[in-house]
């Protein structure tokens, strides 16, 4: 029968995430003959190899691969134990929400969170839809908040919160606070987010069907440089009203009436399929969930 260690799982999935030994031992605390003496007795135990070496990197190979997600759940499994009988415990969590989220919900919400629980911690990562779904699959993020869609087999994906896309343009723009047809948008010199960006995704999937490609002048990296772009007089752009509030508010960029466009969507939160909600998850879940609450009570 094979017994393995929980430390000698800590210790594979150290390796996995920094990809080689000495850098693993570093993280977790051991010496590296150490590191590398429990992760030899647990290839051997297991009467395979679980990495390939590439170059100075350890990389998973098929063993490998199939065994991180199952001891990624191993270990969660246990630190539930451990917090099941220490109610005081923390939560750790890895989090990766894409742009729009991670700049213009997160910083309240992780605020409010970790007021009602100083001693929680999280690393929250902000890149674009794709990357955090990758995060999320690869389990280098606990949990995803993404504005894109995910159809990912290995992502248990929940819808969130209800997000309105507006079109915008310099105050001297002629299409400035006039109502624009699929035809006139798709004429126009546009500033959009990388591909894998889900406002992006979202603008193409409504304006494609109708009018064609957009002929995409610029693209940026971040939504404050996509405003700069446009102020600047460079084209449209599609962003989020939360992000352009207060541009609109004070005149510094102007909407554009799309009535034959559907540019509400959802946000989403997501986990890997194979991942077993730890309480710090399912806590920041609810307190995600009670946000949702109180915008869909709010006055329109």
């Amino acid at each position: 029968m094979i017994k393995l260690t929980l430390r000698e799982l800590e210790i594979f999935l150290a390796t996995a995430r920094a990809g080689g030994v000495t850098a693993a031992a570093e993280q977790i605390g051991l010496s590296q003959s150490a590191a590398s003496s429990a992760l030899g007795e647990l290839e051997r135990r297991l009467g395979v190899q679980l990495f390939d070496r590439v170059g100075r990197r350890l990389e998973l190979n098929e063993h490998g691969r199939w065994l991180l997600p199952q001891a990624e759940a191993l270990l969660a499994q246990a630190g539930e134990i451990e917090t099941r009988f220490n109610t005081d415990a923390p939560a750790r969590l890895r989090l990766y929400a894409s742009s729009t989220i991670g700049n213009r919900v997160m910083p309240e919400l992780v605020a409010r969170f970790l007021q009602q629980a100083p001693a929680n911690r999280i690393e929250l990562a902000i890149g674009n839809t794709a990357d955090a779904v990758a995060a999320v699959a690869a389990f280098e993020a606990d949990m995803g908040l993404i504005e894109g869609i995910c159809d990912d087999a290995r992502i248990l994906v929940e819808p969130w919160l209800r997000d309105e896309l507006v079109v915008v343009t310099a105050p001297e723009h002629p299409l400035a606070n006039q109502t624009a047809t699929p035809q006139q948008l798709a004429a126009e010199r546009w500033l959009l987010r990388e591909p894998g960006s889900g406002t992006r995704e979202v603008l193409s999937g409504a304006l494609a069907p109708l009018a064609g490609s957009l002929d995409v002048t610029l693209e940026l990296g971040s939504s404050e440089a996509i405003k700069g772009g446009v102020r600047a007089g460079l084209g449209l752009a599609c962003l989020s009203r939360r992000t352009v509030s207060g541009e609109l508010a004070r005149g510094d960029l102007c909407a554009v009436a799309t009535p034959a466009l559907n540019l509400v969507r959802h946000f989403y939160l997501i986990r890997a399929r194979d991942k077993i909600p730890t309480q710090g998850m399912q806590r920041f879940r609810a307190w995600c969930m009670a946000r949702l609450a109180d915008e869909a009570a709010a006055p329109t």
